[in-house]
């Protein structure tokens, strides 16, 4: 229930803003080819929302509706004051509150995280062969993360791994990881490669549409699909050997007209789409000047499909 007097976020095509990204840290100890250039530079950390700040603006979402949320980065745990946001966040009512990261830094994270009720980890992992993931992150970096997804596992966490998918670089891979989500009861879901900073055009050729993957896991599987909610950004299928696989095809099947999704960055810029850099600033601002920002922001988000946007993905926030 809103408090009395508030009125939810719905925009003018009625979409409800039930759901908030938040990147606490453009900064990665990863340098993924499609996300980054090797050399990135981030902001110093006097650029950063603080976390009270954070907790501010995100309490007042709440008050709007803002029911589910989502801890992002760059890496969200290099943040210094990583425990300490999301300790605030925790104390707010709402109904999910995840995490997602590369799981270098998360095993010694996986106690706190359990005793504040952050139950929900999306962990990024593009190849399950050690030299490959290593070359795509660019890092030395494949047993850590796997270390992090089985304590995660060991632990009862709900976890998703989050593929992307890459012609000619992971596409081998695909029924590995449909076997993979078999084995360890670990739901696996494939991501279109977006159009988004580095992936706009250098990288063009590694493009793979879901269909091509859902087309050759046929091949091997039978694939039921799962009812999802109208907001859902993935599709949803079970093997017969009750795994778990979905797909999030952002370029090939936009969800634009359900979309339920702001963004809010490490800065303070509060964003409509991950395709946009339409927004407003928060930052410094007091919260009697939130609500007019919010109202400022909701016809910012694009009704359809935006081709793509030049700013890196460490930048918006995963």
């Amino acid at each position: 229930m809103l408090p009395i007097g508030q009125k939810t976020l719905t925009d003018q095509i009625g979409r409800r803003i039930r759901k908030l990204r938040i990147s606490v840290a453009d900064a990665c100890n990863f340098r993924c080819h499609y996300c980054m250039p090797e050399n990135s530079t981030f902001m110093s950390h006097d650029r950063l929302v603080g976390p009270d700040e954070i907790i501010r603006i995100t309490s007042h979402l709440v008050t709007r509706g803002v029911e589910q949320i989502r801890v992002t980065g760059g890496e969200p745990t290099m943040r210094r004051e990583f425990r300490e946001i999301m300790e605030g966040i925790s104390r707010l009512e709402v109904k999910k509150l995840g995490l997602t990261t590369n799981g270098l830094l998360l095993k010694k994270h996986l106690p706190f995280l359990r005793d504040i009720g952050c139950h929900h980890i999306n962990i990024s992992c593009d190849s399950l062969i050690p030299d490959k993931f290593n070359r795509i992150t660019r890092r030395q970096s494949f047993e850590p993360v796997m270390d992090s997804i089985f304590a995660a596992r060991e632990m009862n966490f709900p976890l998703k791994i989050n593929v992307v998918l890459m012609r000619g670089v992971n596409d081998d891979e695909i029924i590995d990881f449909v076997e993979f989500a078999e084995k360890h009861d670990i739901p696996v879901r494939f991501l279109e490669l977006m159009r988004i900073g580095q992936a706009c055009s250098d990288q063009r050729q590694e493009y793979m549409p879901a269909q091509d993957a859902i087309d050759l896991i046929k091949f091997r599987r039978e694939l039921r699909p799962v009812t999802s909610e109208n907001d859902s950004t993935s599709f949803n299928f079970l093997t017969e050997k009750n795994g778990q696989i979905g797909f999030i095809a952002s370029e090939s099947r936009p969800f634009c007209g359900t979309c339920s999704r702001w963004r809010l960055s490490a800065d303070g810029f509060l964003r409509a789409c991950l395709m946009s850099d339409a927004g407003v600033s928060l930052k410094g601002l007091s919260p009697s000047e939130y609500d007019g920002v919010f109202e400022r922001v909701l016809p910012m988000k694009p009704t359809g499909r935006l081709t793509e946007i030049r700013q890196n993905m460490n930048e918006i926030g995963g």
